[in-house]
C-alpha cells in the first residue's frame, strides 16, 4: 500500500473502506475513505488518522514514505472517531504530541484520557522546515471542535469534513473520477451531514475567501485540485438555501391509495412546467430523499393513517428531516385513511417544527381516491407549482 503524493512533501496516507454501507444513519453504497496526510521535512507531521480497523493500512502507507516512528507531530482536525480512533496508537508508536482546537482537546480527553494533546488558537501558526501550518476554527462544521489546517506555501487546505464525499475509489483527485458521480456524492454528503449548519458554511466560506487555496484536501473521498470554483459555488448555494423550481413528493402506501394521490399531485405539478421527483419510502432510502430535497423548493409528504397516526416509514423520514432542518422551503401534506384519520395531522405537526412553510390545507381521501378526489390531487399539485414559482 503506497502513499500518494499531493504536493512536493505532502502525501495521502489514508484508508479505503470499500464495503461500508451505512454511515451517520444514511446509506453509503459507494463506500468511503478516511483521509490522512503526512508532511515530511525538518519535522514530519501527520494530519489526522483513520478509523481504528484501518490502522494497519495507515501505517503501511506511511512506511512507504518514512518510518512511522519518525513522526514528530500529529494534528487532529476533528474528534469524530472515523478520524481520531487511531490517535492513541499513533502517539504510543511515535511519542508525538497531538494538536487540536480547544474544543478538540476537550473532546479528545473524553474519548482518550491518556492522550497528550495541546490546544491551538484560532488563527495561530507553527512553522516547520520552511512550511507553515495555520489553524482555523470552523465550529459546527460539523462538530464544535472542527478546524481547518492551511499550508500557505502549498496553497493547500486540509478541510476536514467540508467538501467531502462518501466515495471509495483508487483515484485520489477530483479530475480523475466521473464528475456526475462525484457531485452526486458531494451533494448527498452535504445534505445528510452539513445541511443543518448552512449559516456556518456561509461564514466559513467568507473566512476561507481570504486564503489562496488551490487544493482542498478533504477527510473523505477525493481531493479537489482542479476547478475548485465548482464545489465552492455548490457549497455557497447549499449553505444559502438556494433552490430551483422543483418539488419532491415522498410518500408510503398500504393499499395503493396514497400512491395514487402522489401520482396525480405529481401530474398537477408537472403540468405547470415544474420539475417533480416522486419517491416511495420503503423502496427509497431516506438519505437519497434528503439529497433530492437539497435543491428542491417544495417537499410534499404523503402518508396513510395507521393507528391514528402516520405510517412508520413516513415517521422515520420526517423525524430525520426535522434534525436536518431544511429551511426556506414549502411543505405540503396529503394522505388517505380508513375509518378514522390522524396521519396527515401528525405529519403536519412534525413538518411545522422543521420550519417549512405550509401554505395549503392538508389533502385527505377516505379509503380510495375516485375521479373527483384525483382532480383535487391534481389541483393541489397545480397550487404547489404556483407557490414554487412565486417563491424565489
Amino acid at each position: 500500500m503506497e502513499a500518494i503524493r499531493v504536493t512536493d512533501n505532502i502525501y495521502w496516507v489514508g484508508a479505503i473502506d470499500w464495503n461500508i454501507r451505512s454511515f451517520h444513519g444514511y446509506t453509503t453504497p459507494r463506500g468511503t475513505t478516511y483521509n490522512a496526510y503526512i508532511m515530511t521535512g525538518e519535522k514530519n507531521i501527520l494530519i489526522d488518522t483513520v478509523k481504528r480497523p484501518f490502522l494497519d493500512e495507515l501505517l503501511a502507507r506511511i512506511k512507504s514514505v518514512i518510518d512511522p516512528s519518525k513522526i514528530d507531530l500529529i494534528v487532529s482536525n476533528h474528534t469524530e472517531m472515523d478520524h481520531s480512533s487511531s490517535l492513541l496508537e499513533m502517539q504510543k508508536l511515535t511519542g508525538a504530541k497531538v494538536l487540536a482546537s480547544r474544543k478538540g482537546k476537550e473532546g479528545l480527553a473524553l474519548h482518550f484520557p491518556e492522550l497528550k494533546v495541546d490546544a491551538v488558537e484560532d488563527g495561530s501558526e507553527i512553522r516547520c522546515g520552511g512550511k507553515t501550518l495555520r489553524f482555523i476554527d470552523t465550529p459546527m462544521l460539523h462538530w464544535p471542535d472542527s478546524m481547518f489546517t492551511y499550508v500557505p506555501e502549498d496553497k493547500l487546505l486540509f478541510s476536514m469534513d467540508a467538501f467531502g464525499q462518501h466515495y471509495a475509489t483508487n483515484a485520489r483527485f477530483n479530475d480523475e473520477v466521473d464528475q456526475g458521480i462525484l457531485f452526486h456524492e458531494a451533494a448527498k454528503y452535504y445534505a445528510n451531514i452539513i445541511m443543518p449548519f448552512g449559516a456556518r458554511v456561509v461564514k466559513t466560506l467568507e473566512k476561507a475567501s481570504e486564503l489562496d487555496i488551490q487544493i482542498l484536501a478533504t477527510a473523505h473521498g477525493v481531493i479537489w485540485r482542479k476547478d475548485l470554483g465548482k464545489i465552492l459555488k455548490a457549497y455557497s448555494d447549499w449553505g444559502s438555501n438556494v433552490t430551483k423550481e422543483k418539488a419532491v413528493i415522498v410518500f408510503d402506501t398500504m393499499w395503493g391509495s396514497t400512491a395514487t394521490m402522489a401520482q396525480h399531485i405529481a401530474d398537477g405539478i408537472a403540468s405547470q412546467g415544474v420539475e417533480v421527483q416522486v419517491l416511495k419510502l420503503g423502496d427509497t432510502d431516506r438519505s437519497w430523499v434528503i439529497k433530492e430535497v437539497l435543491d428542491a423548493r417544495a417537499i410534499v409528504v404523503g402518508t396513510p393513517t395507521i393507528n391514528n397516526t402516520m405510517f412508520p416509514s413516513v415517521a422515520d423520514l420526517v423525524f430525520y428531516m426535522k434534525g436536518l432542518r431544511p429551511k426556506g422551503r414549502i411543505g405540503a401534506v396529503f394522505g388517505s385513511h380508513g375509518w378514522n384519520g390522524g396521519g396527515t395531522r401528525a405529519v403536519r405537526e412534525q413538518l411545522e417544527v422543521t420550519g417549512l412553510e405550509l401554505p395549503l390545507e392538508d389533502l385527505q381521501v377516505n379509503y380510495v381516491p375516485h375521479e373527483a378526489e384525483k382532480e383535487r390531487c391534481r389541483e393541489m399539485g397545480r397550487q404547489i407549482a404556483m407557490k414554487i414559482k412565486e417563491k424565489k
